[in-house]
């Protein structure tokens, strides 16, 4: 399934009118999408209220909102108690208008809390209340993604996973299909590398994280281009798009929408989040989910890019 990633929303990539906002939300939902992810921090909770605002509008819309919390305060372990909880939840209940979140999802806290008891049981505690319906968390690492798969209230995980980062095929969806959790595959395109379209000379604007954070001088660096090179990232694009021009079941589709489409249909990869900054951009990504079968050569061929151009630099740090 392709969902829809609304952190570009927030304006963290650039300005989002509420227009545009509206307008991305309306072209996601009129091509099939039912799944939104957002977090309380995306644009100070700028995304999370354009969603709230879009859906008031629409009762019964069907859509599922995965928003996630933890930071807002401080990396501390310490800062992850029953109380900080209720607080961020309560805060993002009010941006998306609603009284049960659908799901709530750790924001890449501190490794620490991943082990924490006391953390699990202060989620099933806002279970029991009502004020989520269920939790999972979002992760940097695969270990991360272990530890949480192996606690049993865990819905779902989500991780980087993209034809430049592939180590979650190896342990955490074999893990997450026998726990019978969730996998939402985010930075799908590594941060538009895999849409083919960057050279050696794009530049971003100073705002853009592709910019400010190339050696995660902000946050992790794999959340920007999967933290791979970009130089390098660049030459690889370029074998994928050769890669999807050489495949038929992909014939019809854009760099982009075979890079999307092969994670969707991945077995235990629940949902894919890309985002959208434009109209065009959510109904391309949407068609990806409707896709013919990529087939065992196709992945063949994944993986050999991977392996000459990104495992020994990738692969033993995530």
């Amino acid at each position: 399934m392709i969902g829809l990633g609304t952190w570009q929303l927030g304006s963290d990539w650039g300005e989002v009118s509420p227009d545009d906002a509206r307008a991305v939300l309306d072209a996601a939902v009129e091509s099939g999408v039912t799944f939104f992810d957002t977090a309380d921090v995306y644009g100070d909770g700028r995304s999370e209220k354009f969603i709230g605002d879009y859906l008031a509008g629409k009762p019964g819309h069907g859509i599922t909102v995965g928003t996630k919390m933890g930071r807002r305060e401080a990396q501390d372990p310490a800062n992850f108690t029953l109380a900080k909880f209720r607080e961020w939840t309560d805060r993002s209940r009010a941006n998306l208008r609603v009284d049960t979140l659908d799901l709530v999802q750790l924001h890449c806290p501190p490794t620490p809390v991943f082990s924490s008891d006391a953390v699990y049981d202060a989620l099933d505690t806002l279970v029991a209340d009502g004020a989520i319906a269920a939790y999972g968390v979002s992760v940097e690492t695969t270990a991360e993604a272990l530890a949480a798969i192996a606690r049993p209230g865990t819905a779902t995980v989500q991780i980087i996973l993209n034809a430049f980062r592939l180590k979650p095929i190896d342990v955490v969806l074999p893990a997450a299909i026998d726990a019978g959790v969730g996998v939402i595959a985010r930075v799908p395109l590594a941060s538009g590398l895999l849409s083919g379209k960057y050279t050696a000379t794009t530049t971003f604007p100073a705002s853009d994280h592709r910019s400010y954070n190339r050696h995660g001088e902000a946050f992790d660096v794999g959340e920007t281009f999967s933290g791979v090179d970009f130089e390098t990232g660049v030459v690889a694009a370029q074998e994928f798009t050769d890669l999807v021009a050489g495949t038929p079941a992909a014939a019809g589709l854009s760099t982009a929408q075979a890079a999307l489409a092969w994670l969707a249909q991945l077995d235990g990869v629940t949902t894919v989040i890309p985002g959208a900054r434009n109209i065009g951009q959510a109904q391309s990504n949407a068609v990806a989910g409707s896709a013919p079968q990529l087939d065992a050569s196709f992945s063949a061929g994944v993986l050999s890019i991977y392996n000459r151009h990104f495992r020994e630099a990738i692969h033993t740090r995530w």
